[in-house]
Formats: structure tokens, C-alpha cells, sequence
């Protein structure tokens, strides 16, 4: 979608990237004018995600990601390009511009506003007489129906078509329907409702669309629950449920739990912070949304085997991102709702305060594992609780938790404290193999970041590379030499970089990363902002240009003289019949 550039121009200018990331990514350590931040691209334990205020651009030294302040946001929140713009233009209280054509746009919103007309006809049938079995259900889970309006609970009946029927009437049709996650094909190539007989919760996202749904089944049936498939809209992956309501909540933490109805629950007992994953573990993108609004997490899952085991997952992605983590030991009750139901407010909010920190949890685990009194299982433990304690990042915390564990084993301190640092020394001495053999893979030299291409042609791809450059830092000079087709570079990902720049340079127009967001894909603005990162010597720039430009053309040359002998060669075997 095609925007003024005088609009993008001022866009840019009205939402510095640094304010902008800010809002995301705590940015608490400055390199010369560059300030730096975890990653919220990928889980990282070191800063390496650069925002340089002079360029306006960003970019992680460790994923490879970069870009100007549109790729950022389009990233972060999972926007299109126009979508993007829209929000920032919100953001800076600017008026939208004439909207132009563009198809994928105008299918994301009808998408949403089917979301959010089949949202209201769920909620309408709950008071319907076909909503009788899901009122019954919100009875039984003692649900007010305050708290039933407050999370747009609906109902959607035991029909094959009843949803169908009634977004025809509002316009919609069949294959939007399905498209959307709400209908399914049917073996004759009709179409039918997906939900049917199920509680409906409407999974609203953190800007008040209705992306997705989830249903409960009422009475038997699988599976208990259901969401709506990946859509245009709705990546379950990369959204919280309930967090829209959670990130208003003054408590100062989000509690994590396993499922709808315990959210529902929490949040009627006074515990407006809680979320809930949708239907998945914990990832590491939802992880990174949670990162957005709180600095500490509480997760509450179920009091069994595989809510125990999804804690321990859930803490390991959630240290990597610098949270405070506690985890409640929940007893008497298999989940929060049970919790609360049988023992009340007062009593969940004296396990809150007195939770444990995510490692007294974890060794816990480990201690459960193990009779300390038999000489063989106390062996095993230790060796367990020393890796356990080896993975911490604080020296203090390896030497206070190393001392606890040789008393509960009764042994020398000395003992279990030598046992960590061995295996931590092992450790470290892994991630740096580890990394050492990224820096040396084939296909990495290309460009900083782990998204660099490979080149079949160093030598061009070098002077491709410094065209590149030099056309973004000057693009006056495209004005000064005869410029090369696209067509006569060696890499394509440059080439399609070269002519975005040369589109721009050539117009007269201004060229930045985020008037280039548009015409270049993420992963080709991640390269270019590589690139960037590279120092170009601008004193003889046309010098520059030049030698660049004749570098392409002779190493073009050489590229099809090599193809001609090639194919030469070919020919010969096969008329002296070497080959058949």
C-alpha cells in the first residue's frame, strides 16, 4: 500500500525509534550514540540489540533482525505494512491519508469485523433458549453473569448451521466464514459451523479486536476445548487470553495459569491480573508479550504431572528474558478454580504472597525425586541439584544455593560447590564451541546477523554490497554514473535491495529504512541494515561508485564467459561421445 512520502516523512519523524522500542524493550545501556537492549526478537542472556538514534534504525548482532521504526512495530505486534503505519499514526495522533488500494488490508479487517459480529452472536445466544446447556455450565462454575459479560462469554448451540446462516444475513459468506476459522468444509463441499455445543470465550487481543475463540465443550465430546485454527488475525503462538483486561490490572504482576475458566475465576475473586496460554505451553513470543506490561510473573498451573512439567518449561523461557518468577505451589485443590472455590480469596492471596522463587521451586522438584537417607539415590541428587545450580546466572546465587544443597545432602559445602563450577566451566566452554561454530558456518560472511545470505560470488557481492551502501548514504550519486541493471548482480537479495534504493535515488525521493519498508521484505531490510553496520569511506565517494560499478560488470562478465566455456566444454563431450 502506497503512502505520500511526505506522510511517511513526518510519520518517522513524529515517532523516534528510540521512544518507540522503548515501549518494548528496556534499553539500559549505551555503545558510543547506539543504546542497547535484550532482544525481543529472540531469548538472549547479553544485549545485543542495537537502536541508533542518529540512523533511526535497529538491529540485533544476534538474530540479524533490523529495520526503521515500521519493521519494528510490523514485527512486534504483528502487523501488516499499512497496519503498521496506522498505528503509528495513532501513536502520534496523525490523520490517516486517503486509503488506497490494498487487498490484503481490507481482508485482515473483514476478518476482524466477522470476529467480532459472531463474538455478539455468541453472546446473544446465551440468553436464547439454545444457550440453556452453556448457562447451565456458567451455573455449575459458579460464573456471575457480570463476570460472564465483563469476558463476552457466549454459547454456541448444537447446530450445524446456525452461525453460517446468520453472517450470511449480515453479508459475510461461506468461504469468509471459513477463512476465519468459523466454519469447515464438509465432504460434499458445503460448509458447516466449526463450534457447536461449546461455552464460547472470544480471545481479544491487546488493541480490542476479537481475533479468535475458544470453545469448552458442554457435556461429552472431544476435545474439552477448542480454538480457532492460525488465521490472518490470530496466531495463538504469539497472543495471551485475557491479556487485554490484564494489562490494565494494578497488582504489579500477571499470573499465568492453564486455562479459561481458571482466568475466569481469578479475575471474579479480584486477581484481574491473570492470562492464560491458548491451548499450547507457554512460548517464547507469548513470553515476550508478558515482558510488554509486567516484571513479574506468577504461574499458577495445574498440581499435577503435566502442570508441574509445563512450569518447568514455562520458567526456563521466561528467566531468558530477565522476570522475576514465582510459582505456586497449589495443595488440597488440583487447579486455581478449585482453589479458590473451596478455601476462598483470602486464602489464594497468602499463597501469592507466600509463593516461591522459580529456583526454590525447581529444587524442590529435584529433592522430590530422591530418598536422601539411601547413599545411591543421594548420589544422583547431587549430581542433578549441582547441574540445576550450574545453570544460574549470579555467582551469589550458585554459592547460596550450592550451601543448601550440601545441607540437605549432608555433605562439605566445598563438595557441591566444586561440583557446580566444574559443570558450569563445562558449560561455558559449550555455548563458546557453540558459538564459535555459527561464525564459522559457510553462508555467514555475507552480512552481520544470523540471517546473512551466502553469495556465490564473494567478489561482487563485496562491491554489491559497498553500491548498496553507498546509494543509501548518498543517494544524490545515482545521478553522477551510468547504474548497473538489478539483473548483473550476483545475489539476488542485493539486488533487490539495489533496485528499492534505485527506485528511491533516481525519483529524488527520500531514502531511509522506514520509506523502504515498504518495497522490501523483512528479511531483505534485516540484510540492508547489516550492511549499514559496515563502515563506508565517503571522502571519494564517486571514485567509489565507479570502482564499485566496473567490479560488478567485470565479475558479470567473467560470471557468463565461465557459463560460455561451460557449455562449450558440454558440447564437446558429447559430439566426441564422452557423454549419452
Amino acid at each position: 500500500m502506497a503512502f505520500p512520502e511526505n506522510f511517511i516523512t513526518e510519520l518517522i519523524e513524529r515517532n523516534d525509534i528510540v521512544s518507540v522500542v522503548s515501549e518494548y524493550v528496556r534499553l539500559t545501556r549505551r555503545s558510543g550514540s547506539n543504546m542497547f537492549g535484550l532482544c525481543p526478537f529472540h531469548s538472549e542472556k547479553t544485549p545485543s540489540f542495537s537502536v541508533s538514534p542518529d540512523k533511526q534504525f535497529y538491529h540485533c548482532f544476534g538474530c540479524g533482525k533490523g529495520g526503521g521504526v515500521i519493521n519494528f512495530i510490523m514485527e512486534i505486534e504483528n502487523l501488516s505494512y499499512p497496519e503498521a503505519v496506522e498505528f503509528l499514526a495513532r501513536r502520534a495522533g496523525m490523520q490517516m491519508p486517503a486509503e488506497t488500494n490494498d487487498a490484503e488490508s481490507r481482508k485482515r479487517a473483514r476478518m476482524l469485523a466477522l470476529n467480532r459480529d459472531a463474538a455478539r452472536f455468541f453472546y446473544e445466544q446465551l440468553s436464547a433458549p439454545a444457550g440453556a446447556p452453556a448457562r447451565e455450565y456458567i451455573g455449575k462454575r459458579r460464573i456471575s453473569p457480570a463476570t460472564a459479560r465483563r469476558f463476552g462469554l457466549g454459547a454456541a448451540p448444537d447446530d450445524w448451521g446456525i452461525l453460517l446462516n446468520a453472517m450470511e444475513k449480515k453479508g459475510y459468506t461461506a468461504p469468509e466464514l471459513f477463512s476465519a476459522g468459523l466454519a469447515r468444509r464438509g465432504k460434499n463441499g458445503g460448509f458447516y459451523d466449526t463450534f457447536r455445543n461449546r461455552l464460547m470465550f472470544p480471545v481479544i487481543d491487546v488493541r480490542g479486536n476479537v481475533i479468535g475463540f475458544s470453545g469448552r465443550m458442554l457435556g461429552d465430546g472431544e476435545p474439552k476445548y477448542m480454538n480457532s485454527p492460525e488465521t490472518l488475525v490470530f496466531n495463538k503462538s504469539r497472543n495471551l487470553f485475557a491479556l487485554n483486561l490484564a494489562k490494565k490490572s494494578k497488582s504489579g504482576y500477571i499470573i499465568l495459569s492453564e486455562g479459561n475458566i481458571d482466568v475466569v475465576s481469578l479475575h471474579q475473586a479480584g486477581f484481574d491480573c491473570a492470562v492464560a496460554s491458548l491451548g499450547t505451553s507457554l512460548t517464547p513470543e507469548q513470553a515476550r508479550l508478558l515482558s510488554r506490561y509486567t516484571n513479574e510473573v506468577i504461574i499458577a498451573y495445574d498440581n499435577d504431572g503435566a502442570g508441574i512439567k509445563a512450569s518447568q518449561r514455562a520458567i526456563g523461557i521466561l528467566e531468558k528474558l530477565d522476570l522475576k518468577v514465582k510459582v505456586l505451589r497449589i495443595s488440597g485443590a488440583k487447579d486455581p478454580d478449585e482453589f479458590i472455590k473451596t478455601r476462598g480469596p483470602e486464602a489464594f492471596r497468602n499463597l501469592i504472597e507466600n509463593s516461591e522463587n522459580q529456583i526454590d521451586y525447581r529444587l524442590h522438584a529435584v529433592t522430590s525425586k530422591y530418598d536422601l537417607s539411601v547413599d545411591e539415590q543421594k548420589v544422583e541428587f547431587l549430581k542433578e541439584a549441582s547441574d540445576m545450580v550450574a545453570h544460574l546466572p549470579g555467582t551469589v546465587e550458585r554459592q547460596v544455593y550450592a550451601m543448601r544443597v550440601a545441607s540437605m545432602a549432608g555433605v562439605n559445602t566445598d563438595v557441591v560447590t566444586g561440583e557446580v563450577e566444574r559443570r558450569r566451566r563445562k558449560l561455558i566452554n559449550q555455548a563458546r564451541s557453540t558459538e564459535e561454530k555459527k561464525l564459522l558456518r559457510p553462508g555467514r560472511a555475507g552480512a552481520s546477523g544470523g540471517s546473512a545470505p551466502g553469495y556465490d560470488d564473494p567478489a561482487s557481492a563485496a562491491a554489491e554490497e559497498g553500491l548498496v551502501r553507498l546509494l543509501y548514504l548518498e543517494p544524490e550519486l545515482a545521478s553522477t554514473v551510468s547504474l548497473p541493471e538489478a539483473g548483473e548482480f550476483s545475489s539476488p537479495e542485493l539486488g533487490r535491495i539495489y533496485s528499492a534504493l534505485r527506485t528511491k535515488a533516481e525519483a529524488g525521493e527520500s531514502v531511509s529504512t522506514a520509506s523502504l519498508t515498504d518495497a522490501l521484505s523483512p528479511e531483505d531490510m534485516s540484510l540492508l541494515v547489516g550492511l549499514l553496520q559496515k563502515p563506508e569511506i565517503l571522502s571519494n565517494s564517486r571514485k567509489s561508485i565507479s570502482d564499485y560499478i566496473n567490479k560488478i560488470k567485470d565479475r558479470r562478465e567473467l560470471r557468463a564467459d565461465s557459463s560460455d566455456l561451460r557449455a562449450l566444454a558440454s558440447k564437446l563431450r558429447q559430439s566426441k561421445g564422452y557423454e549419452g
